[in-house]
């Protein structure tokens, strides 16, 4: 492979640092918005002619006047998101093992398939679903959106993992079992271990589709019970009917987005090697 030059180097340095620049600002620009005072939001300049934490303080401080509102959110969102991921994982596993290692009819129309639920549009089930919930007691509840998310991370999900799967040697597990493995003990301790790059990277995915949902939350919840955090906002109020909440919501935005961008950050490695391993093609 030919060497860059230095003018391409110096070429690939401005479009990551432009790229890199694009990409945060938004960030950076509700970052500073969140330390604005309520006069503050109308001066037109990025950084806060008066810095404050009352936006802080409205969300997260005892007797905040978002307090009530964000922290179940906060509460549910971490939960509900959790116990999707960790079905959707655990379903996919064994759906993108069977598809990669068992040859049966229709596997390549499971595929297909998952791939077109992932492709139809959320909005257009709302209403049935929420008419569904209403009747079987789902409605307002964690189990009425766990069972909807798992629509948004299994698809995905079973893509992954199959992928992966696939490039795993079927020789180690055919080994384990001349070994006197049984077929449940040869997939759990030889081809999970192998596979821990993608299942780990299939669940950091899953939680952030879980995690960044608004359309379900929005329409299955209507208390604090089990209403997210994206959907919460919109619930967000300012100190009159004429007064827009803008510096609570970039607060709460800010609370919300920063373990995310820090979780990506620690593990940005085992996230790539896991997508990149799942792609070679064996």
């Amino acid at each position: 492979m030919r060497a860059l030059t230095g003018k391409q180097k110096l070429a690939w340095v401005v479009i990551t640092v432009v790229v890199f620049v694009w990409s945060l600002f938004p960030v950076f620009s509700i970052l500073m918005t969140s330390f604005k005072t309520q006069a503050g939001l109308f001066e037109p300049q990025l950084l806060p002619p008066e810095w404050t934490l009352e936006n802080y303080e409205s969300i997260l401080a005892p007797g905040g006047s978002a307090q009530g509102l964000f922290l179940p959110a906060l509460r549910n969102s971490i939960g509900i998101s959790l116990i999707a991921t960790l079905v959707a994982v655990v379903l996919s596993t064994f759906c993108a093992y069977a598809i990669a290692r068992l040859d049966f009819s229709g596997k390549r129309l499971i595929l297909i398939t998952s791939l077109a639920v992932s492709m139809f549009p959320v909005i257009s089930i709302v209403t049935p679903l929420f008419n569904l919930w209403r009747s079987i007691g789902l409605y307002d509840t964690w189990l009425g959106l766990i069972i909807p998310y798992l629509s948004l991370t299994l698809p995905i999900s079973i893509w992954t993992l199959a992928a992966f799967f696939r490039q795993i040697p079927w020789e180690l597990e055919q080994a384990a079992q001349v070994d006197g493995a049984t077929p449940w003990q040869a997939f759990r301790k030889t081809v999970v271990p192998l596979a821990a790059p993608g299942v780990f990277t299939t669940a950091i995915i899953a939680f952030f589709i879980a995690w960044n949902d608004f359309v379900y939350g929005i329409s299955l919840t209507s208390t604090s019970a089990a209403r997210p955090v994206p959907a919460a906002l919109a619930f967000f109020t300012g100190a009159s009917q004429f007064e827009e909440p803008t510096g609570a919501i970039s607060a709460a935005a800010i609370v919300v987005t920063v373990p995310i961008v820090i979780v990506v950050l620690l593990f940005q490695r085992r996230i790539v090697s896991g997508l990149t391993q799942g792609a070679v093609k064996g």
